[in-house]
């Protein structure tokens, strides 16, 4: 199953159309689409029972443009670094031992699959494509082996990174460098785990102007989504509709010599298997 942000409607995406979940249920379901993750268990009853009986409409067209991030408010939002060992050691640091390093993007810098984002005036704007998983249950001192059945669904997702702001101060500043308005796009849906062979093993890449930059398999995370979700649920309640950005493998821009920056005009593309792609084109 898929659902999407159409419009700050929820819809189910089907064959390429979008279907208008509160009118579909007749009201059972509203069109807040952050919402549809408090019901989480009940709305995929719903979904897949309308589906067995025939009893969606067949949807409309839509673009990309027209789509939201899949989880556009969510109460927390959890980003691992340094989740890939090439990444890790193009940054100058060995591979952690432990739980990887955790901040946060602010929710003002989520944004939808396709936009236009500003770079800050005298920064050195980064990209990172990174899988991003959504709670779709509360998670609680769960186990890494029934982590799975507390994920709504997969999307891609940009972990844009300004890196003057991210590494100033006597200590960083990861999480105001990461949240800059559209610094977290996130889509172009969410992608339920059952859709996929194997939810653990995603090829993710993401290009500059045509240009592959990053390519990398979610089999490569030192922390998959289960021990991430078993980790971070050890410390903290998870909670439906809560964003997990998962890390990015190597070829950032900060790794490269000479380095490398996002400039006016630049088109980024982020993809990941069996889900689709996010675009961005980056202004002054």
């Amino acid at each position: 199953m898929r659902i999407a942000n159409l419009r700050d409607r929820l819809v189910l995406v089907r064959q390429d159309r979008a279907i208008d979940v509160e009118q579909a249920s007749a009201g059972c379901f509203g069109a807040d689409p952050q919402a549809v993750y408090a019901r989480w268990a009940e709305f995929r009853a719903w979904a897949a029972e309308a589906e067995e009986r025939g009893g969606l409409p067949e949807g409309s067209a839509f673009t990309a443009a027209d789509l939201g991030a899949p989880a556009p408010a969510p109460r927390q939002v959890l980003a691992i670094g340094l989740n890939y060992r090439d990444h890790a050691s193009e940054s100058g640091f060995g591979a952690p031992e432990g739980l990887p390093p955790v901040f946060t993007k602010f929710v003002t810098s989520i944004s939808g699959p396709e936009t236009e984002v500003v770079l800050p005036e005298g920064g050195h704007t980064d990209w990172e494509v990174e899988l991003v998983a959504v709670v779709g249950t509360e998670a609680h001192r769960v186990s890494a082996d029934a982590a799975w059945e507390h994920v709504a669904g997969l999307a891609v997702g940009q972990d844009i990174s300004e890196r003057v702001s991210q590494l100033a101060g006597p200590v960083p500043q990861f999480s105001l460098g990461k949240s800059f308005p559209g610094f977290a796009p996130i889509g172009p849906w969410l992608v339920t785990p059952d859709e996929f062979d194997n939810p653990d093993d995603l090829e993710l890449r993401c290009t500059i102007n045509g240009e592959e930059v990053q390519k990398g398999r979610t089999r490569d995370l030192i922390f998959s989504v289960p021990a991430l979700i078993a980790g971070l649920s050890a410390v903290l309640p998870l909670l439906p509709g809560d964003v997990i950005f998962t890390g990015t493998p190597a070829g950032v821009g900060l790794g490269r010599d000479p380095q490398r920056w996002l400039a006016p005009g630049d088109d980024l593309v982020s993809t990941i298997e069996g889900i689709g792609e996010l675009r961005q084109r980056f202004t002054a």
